[in-house]
């Protein structure tokens, strides 16, 4: 018993002596002795921008050159990874990580988010808009059906929509001449993932075939589609041109895309960054059309260049006839996406008479 005694108070004084050989608690450091201390490094961030199209498309310069005014105005803070469709997905993944904070902004066009939200299908519809690019860039900046309404429904699918613009007029490539609406009966038509962009081929009697963009080259190639849309920048860097017969100017319909980013990270940010990306993307509406008019401008005289396809240039008399055959997808398109949809439509056409009649 006593050996155990003695061995706990061995124990005791061993700590005790441990104890005493502590160092004490340091003094609050003196006001000088604070001012001295290091600050405290400024927070950086990495933002992920995804986009639909490959280097140098139109949404490719959009996006470098929305890095590249981010980061000058944020004095290097702010780093801004880019990504073309294919490096973390297809466009409709792209979309899907955007909803859910995978990346925090992406470009996200109607034509891959028709099931996400229905409402943007109207932008699939043929000859909505004006062929005055000046006036469809008025329409996209104040337009309340679009800003307000539409916004609102991506919004409550965890997109936050920033700006709406257009990356130009879609026209046609085609294996036949597809002048008039009879024309186009049976045809193969390569289609976005777009419940809307199918009804509005199916309204001149094509077979729309959904395909996703990087498989359209081959599609067309082995014939397993006749025919795609595209703005002309497009179909000149894709060289879909290489596989088909017929490049129909149709300009039947805007090629409409939107700035996006996800509203969780755009609600955790400053007042004064999300300020600074606001800003931004108004600065960017004069440089997308810019963009787009510049690439698309100088695609067709390449594509003469390159190749023999046929160009063919609607006669006021055919587009007028593919005007009155496109009302009946306009009919198809409130019944898919009822009132709602219906209340967007006929306000965003109101607003473009206003417009068109400046």
């Amino acid at each position: 018993m006593r050996k155990i005694f003695a061995l706990v108070l061995c124990v005791i004084m061993v700590m005790s002596l441990f104890a005493g050989c502590a160092p004490k608690p340091a003094a609050s450091a003196a006001p000088a002795e604070a001012a001295a201390a290091p600050a405290a490094e400024e927070k950086t961030y990495t933002w992920r921008f995804a986009h639909e199209e490959i280097d140098g498309s139109v949404q490719d310069v959009y996006a470098k050159k929305f890095k590249e005014i981010i980061e000058k105005k944020s004095n290097g803070k702010i780093k801004i990874e880019i990504y073309p469709v294919g490096q973390i997905g297809d466009a409709t993944q792209q979309a899907e990580l955007l909803q859910t904070g995978g990346i925090e902004f992406a470009m996200v066009s109607p034509g891959n988010t028709g099931t996400i939200v229905p409402e943007n299908q109207l932008f699939s519809l043929h000859f909505l808009f004006s062929e005055d690019m000046d006036k469809n860039a008025e329409i996209f900046k104040t337009s309340k059906a679009l800003n307000e309404t539409l916004s609102k429904i991506y919004l409550d699918k965890s997109i936050k929509v920033l700006s709406y613009w257009t990356e130009g007029a879609m026209q046609w490539t085609t294996s036949r001449a597809v002048n008039t609406p009879a024309m186009w009966k049976g045809l193969k038509m390569r289609t976005m993932p777009s419940p809307m962009i199918v009804a509005a081929y199916q309204a001149y009697g094509a077979n729309p075939t959904p395909v996703p963009y990087m498989e359209v080259y081959s599609g067309l190639q082995l014939k397993m589609i006749e025919g795609q849309e595209n703005p002309m920048f497009a179909i000149e860097e894709m060289k879909f041109y290489e596989v088909q017969k017929f490049l129909t100017l149709a300009s039947s319909n805007l090629y409409v895309t939107t700035t996006a980013c996800n509203p969780k990270f755009f609600d955790s940010l400053t007042p004064e960054l999300q300020k600074m990306i606001t800003d931004t993307v108004d600065e960017m509406r004069a440089p997308s059309f810019a963009i787009q008019a510049e690439l698309n401008g100088a695609a067709l005289g390449k594509i003469k260049e390159k190749s023999d396809i046929a160009v063919v240039e609607l006669t006021p008399e055919e587009r007028e006839a593919f005007r009155a055959a496109s009302k009946s997808a306009y009919d198809e398109y409130v019944k898919m996406v009822g009132p709602k949809g219906e209340e967007i439509l006929k306000q965003l056409q109101a607003e473009v008479k206003v417009i068109e009649a400046k």
